[in-house]
């Protein structure tokens, strides 16, 4: 047995300590929005993001220019799992990319299982996502009681998680589709990659240029605007050698943690959690759509991660680490299920103009991410201990022998 000891980065401490405060910032925010959509203050309120400034509603603008650098935050860290992180070997990275699977699947059937031929199918991508924020502050709020490779691992299902929402969004929530500003959008793309891989180009500024234009492009092409922020993180010079500071993208994570944070996801929640409650929300809950948002994320998303990762460790594919055991799994799981900033994100796009269904489902969204997140909280509380409490909670010990059926 081979025992390889990993030390957790700065990048990624700093990363889940921002989580921490952010999510509950991200709580007040939807409860401030919630109190004033409701008060004799919410049409002016709810107004207020729907008018139009140069072109697009403000609304507009934080969900498709914010939310952009999110999605470019979201690459950075992607790229960083798969060079310097749990993605980078391939033996660590089976679990966390079989439990996102797992996690996007089971989700997605139980939604369509209820609205398979309703105008309701549109929201299948609803459950199927995660809020990497709030699923790692309600980590970060455990501290020590649970294991360090606990947080590896939900970031890394998380990171992966959101890699099929925007695969996703970018297949099935496009509209209008323009092969010209696609064409140009790819042609910028293919041009910083150029820069990087090619002209060894260093500075930041030229990528970030090239981004926005790659961003406007990408909106009028008819895909999502956000995944232009992916594919610039993509685009981004990145050094092999872990925290290396001088690193372009390193240095862009490094300055975008906080904004992201404290300023664009905040601004997120308020914009799209003006919802007015009328008397009959509960009933609207049991709707077959609300029902499938809810059972997909409280219910699906455990399941589908327990069973596939279990699936994978039982025909020898991967191990879990030496100091998880599956009611580890079984609570990264529960908090899989807050899916918050991109299931609501998600809801914008398959509901374009039917506002009645996006704010019953942003109710579902609610309600299943608060149940999800207390479940998650309260499992791993309770049952969450490490395995060696003794070990170092900043590294992580993996066992790369060769694999054997379960014995937990």
């Amino acid at each position: 047995m081979i025992r390889v000891e990993r030390r957790l980065s700065d990048t990624f401490k700093e990363f889940a300590a921002s989580g921490k405060a952010g999510g509950v910032i991200l709580i007040l925010c939807t409860l401030l929005s919630l109190a004033l959509a409701n008060s004799a203050y919410g049409p002016v309120y709810v107004g207020f993001w729907h008018q139009y400034v140069a072109g697009l509603s403000i609304e507009h603008w934080v969900n498709d220019a914010l939310m952009a650098i999110f999605f470019l935050l979201i690459g950075l860290e992607l790229q960083r799992e798969l060079q310097n992180g749990e993605l980078s070997d391939l033996r660590n990275a089976m679990l966390p990319i079989l439990a996102a699977a797992g996690g996007i699947a089971v989700p997605a059937l139980i939604h369509f299982m209820l609205n398979g031929g309703t105008p309701t199918q549109a929201g299948v991508g609803i459950p199927m996502a995660t809020d990497i924020a709030f699923a790692l502050g309600v980590l970060a709020l455990l501290g020590s009681r649970v294991p360090a490779s606990l947080k590896v691992f939900l970031t890394a299902l998380a990171v992966m998680d959101d890699l099929g929402a925007i695969i996703v969004i970018a297949v099935f929530y496009s509209t209008g589709l323009s092969v010209a500003y696609l064409g140009g959008a790819l042609a910028v793309f293919a041009g910083l990659m150029l820069m990087n891989r090619v002209l060894r180009v260093m500075a930041l500024l030229p990528y970030l240029l090239g981004g926005a234009v790659m961003w406007f492009l990408m909106l009028k092409s008819g895909v999502h605007a956000t995944i232009a922020g992916v594919l610039l993180a993509f685009a981004i010079p990145y050094s092999s050698k872990q925290d290396d500071v001088a690193s372009p993208s390193h240095r862009l994570e490094h300055v975008l943690h906080k904004p992201v944070a404290f300023l664009i996801l905040p601004i997120f929640a308020l914009a799209n959690t003006g919802i007015v409650i009328s008397a009959g929300w509960t009933e609207e809950l049991l709707s077959s759509n609300s029902l499938g948002i809810i059972l997909g994320l409280v219910a699906g998303k455990p399941i589908g991660i327990v069973l596939f990762c279990f699936a994978a460790v039982a025909v020898g594919l991967c191990r879990l680490p030496l100091d998880l055991a599956w009611r580890h799994v079984l609570g990264a799981g529960m908090l899989g299920g807050i899916g918050f900033t991109m299931s609501i994100f998600i809801t914008n796009l398959a509901f374009v103009g039917a506002n009645e269904t996006i704010n019953a489902s942003k109710m579902a969204i609610l309600v299943a991410s608060l149940v999800a997140g207390i479940a998650g909280f309260v499992w791993l509380k309770l049952f969450g201990k490490p395995l060696a409490s003794d070990r170092d909670t900043d590294t992580m010990d993996f066992d790369v022998s060769e694999p054997a059926a379960p014995s937990r």
